[in-house]
């Protein structure tokens, strides 16, 4: 088996089973930040005292950014497509995105890489694939979930002849605490339609995205 082999089936992640989709709702910024002036009184600081009195409506409005992707959809995005006959490979390399891990909700950075072969004549505008990575990234996720949600996505929007993607990530629930491995990365892969099915083609546009170096992002 040869490395980039090695690396691929190491790196495939699918999450076929998506978390039970509820209808978005506007976010509470009052009950945010006496959650985070709670939080605070509970870590035995002093919510009141000068440098934190006004932190709980700052970090609510923060999260409200940082989770913004919670009151969006992909469609918003991926629905508007132009005409182009080509059936040529596609790709968008170095998306970089924020997100939240949701098990311990400290920061994900990293970036993600899109390949996809547009069918029906139809592609779309390539700040609309950034933007659909943070449609997702701006959640509180699993890395492997959000790959899978990219491609997906695409799937449904644009019906390609195949999508691949490709995240790379640090987390900060892995550098801060725990095992705090500093130089960790962790990738994921997702393959749809044609890449899914042909692993020699899947493999060769691994390596055009340039999948297999953890300090080229670094």
């Amino acid at each position: 088996m040869s490395c980039l082999q090695e690396q691929l089936a190491a790196i495939r992640g699918r999450t076929d089973v998506a978390p039970e989709a509820r209808p978005p709702r506007p976010v509470d910024l009052s009950r945010l930040a006496n959650a985070v002036r709670e939080m605070l009184d509970a870590l035995g600081e002093d919510p009141e005292r000068e440098g934190l009195r006004d932190t709980p409506e700052r970090v609510a409005r923060s999260y409200t950014e940082i989770l913004s992707g919670l009151l969006e959809d992909p469609a918003e995005h991926l629905g508007r497509t132009f005409e182009n006959h080509s059936r040529d490979l596609v790709t968008l390399s170095d998306i970089e995105f924020t997100s939240l891990c949701e098990h311990h909700l400290l920061p994900v950075i990293g970036t993600a890489h899109i390949a996809y072969l547009p069918s029906h004549g139809r592609v779309v505008g390539l700040s609309k694939l950034a933007r659909t990575v943070d449609v997702f990234a701006r959640r509180p996720q699993l890395q492997e979930r959000m790959t899978a949600q990219i491609a997906d996505a695409i799937v449904e929007h644009l019906d390609p002849l195949g999508v691949l993607v490709l995240v790379e990530a640090r987390h900060l629930c892995l550098s801060m605490r725990g095992a705090k491995k500093r130089a960790s990365a962790m990738r994921t892969v997702a393959s749809r339609g044609l890449f899914e099915k042909d692993t020699a083609r899947e493999r060769q546009v691994l390596a055009l995205l340039g999948s297999g170096d953890p300090d080229r992002h670094s």
